[in-house]
């Protein structure tokens, strides 16, 4: 796929992050001369052909003091893991939430929910809320500690094309 000019300008101009003012997207648009309006109308048409999945926030959780952070794991009856992963993504101290296949005998986990504190036993108490919401439907939990930052970034298109 071929990305027409302005689209590729667009990409270009968001894939390292936006700029953290109260309007990004119109600072976006003055920089590349399109109004806003055009801008979200190509974003938009964009992730409908499939070539922006999403556009998200990811908040560098140590620079806001969450140093300690775990990924809760849990054996949650397949019947109710949706309705019970909705609830779970909600809470304010969850980032990430999500379902994924067990891989038996190995892997009996099948949701998912990263959960940050500013200590471990902070997460430790937010894990318990976890473990409470989630009530009999839940057969087992466990928790991974973070030991390293991991850089997170999305696909980067290369330089300019003449």
């Amino acid at each position: 796929m071929t990305l027409d000019p302005k689209d590729r300008a667009i990409i270009e101009a968001t894939q390292a992050g936006l700029p953290l003012v109260p309007q990004p997207f119109a600072v976006v648009a003055e920089t590349l001369g399109i109004t806003e309006a055009e801008l979200l109308d190509r974003l938009d048409a964009l992730k409908k052909q499939g070539v922006v999945r999403r556009i998200g926030a990811a908040p560098n959780h140590y620079r806001l003091g969450m140093t300690a952070n775990g990924m809760s794991v849990w054996d949650v009856d397949d019947t109710v893991v949706d309705s019970l992963g909705e609830i779970i993504g909600g809470l304010s101290f969850v980032t990430h939430c999500y379902r994924r296949p067990r891989v038996l005998p190995v892997w009996r986990y099948n949701l998912f929910a990263m959960v940050h504190g500013s200590s471990r036993e902070e997460v430790l108490v937010k894990r318990d809320k976890v473990a409470d919401l989630l009530g009999d439907a839940c057969r087992a939990g466990d928790i991974l500690f973070s030991t390293r930052i991991l850089k997170k970034t999305g696909m980067r298109l290369a330089g300019k094309r003449g």
